[in-house]
């Protein structure tokens, strides 16, 4: 197994040590175009391999996609991370072009990968992706659902005042502070629905600290964060590569799906060795689906900045 993560910043290596750490690769290439820090990461990783016991042979390149070849599986983070502040969606005149280059980049070496893109604007990144690809739909994941997800179930832990890894939680929609939806009628803390645990008032303080889980925290730190995201991203790795068949919200393009068509959103999948091997309906209420439909339409409207920029 050889996993290429693109892009060495504070996400992509993070993504990459969780990798190592699980062995999830025998070999792991981690690519930058920074002249030396690809190199200087993958060496400061590889020092760790004789503490903490993985065998992965990590290696960093410097825009050198030949070394990629044969990738199963490719992690896409790069471009601008947030400053205080700013938007996802105002990183997109800057990272469309960087994605769209490195995919092409990719798919000279490794034709056949499954690739997963963290880059934000993540929706609009992983419709620009799987439109230049040309990969089959189900090879073009976005990483922001689990993230989000994994962010639902912290405030709800702090609110329910249990683990985070009893809880049952997903988050649909767009990977924005303004399209995401954290599904709290359909969260459990191990079958019992949270609803019926949390006042009202506490369901909602939920589903607002969510929401700008990431804003809270560029705020905090001045930058995007990358511990979770970088965990996030190495969980559907795992998922992928070993087969795991895990239920995880993923970006996907939907054809028909929740009532979206030529779209890419964040949606409850099933994650195989063939990328995402099934689409999973949650049954949303009338509410629900109108939310949906509304985190759609911002999400199309930032697809057309692609068209108008030629990019598509």
């Amino acid at each position: 197994m050889k996993i290429t993560v693109v892009g060495a910043g504070a996400v992509g290596a993070t993504c990459a040590d969780n990798i190592a750490r699980k062995e999830l690769a025998e070999e792991l290439i981690l690519l930058d175009i920074r002249e030396g820090f690809a190199e200087g990461k993958a060496i400061d990783m590889m020092q760790t391999s004789a503490l903490l016991g993985f065998d992965t042979k990590i290696k960093g390149v410097t825009n050198d996609y030949a070394a990629t070849a044969g990738s199963e599986v490719v992690v896409i983070t790069s471009g601008l991370p947030r400053k205080p502040g700013m938007t996802r969606e105002e990183l997109i005149g800057t990272n469309a072009g960087i994605v769209k280059s490195v995919t092409e980049n990719i798919l000279k070496y490794s034709p056949n990968t499954i690739i997963i893109v963290v880059s934000n604007p993540m929706d609009t990144m992983n419709y620009l992706t799987l439109k230049t690809s040309g990969l089959p739909k189900n090879r073009i994941l976005g990483m922001g659902g689990a993230l989000d997800s994994a962010r639902f179930k912290y405030y709800l832990s702090q609110e329910l005042g249990c683990s985070p890894a009893d809880l049952n939680a997903v988050v649909i929609g767009g990977h924005g502070d303004t399209t995401m939806i954290p599904l709290i009628n359909h969260a459990t803390w191990n079958s019992i629905p949270v609803t019926q645990l949390l006042s009202k008032e506490q369901q909602d303080k939920v589903v607002a600290a969510t929401m700008v889980g990431g804003a809270t925290l560029t705020k905090l730190i001045g930058t995007s964060a990358w511990y979770a995201p970088g965990a996030g991203t190495a969980a559907m790795v795992e998922s992928i590569v070993r087969d795991e068949k895990k239920l995880i919200s993923c970006g996907v393009a939907l054809d028909g799906e929740y009532g979206q068509k030529d779209i890419s959103l964040v949606v409850p999948v099933i994650l195989g060795k063939n990328g995402f091997e099934k689409i999973l309906d949650f049954k949303l209420s009338d509410a629900e689906q109108a939310e949906f439909n509304k985190s759609a339409d911002a999400v199309r409207n930032m697809n057309q900045v692609l068209v108008d920029s030629n990019l598509l």
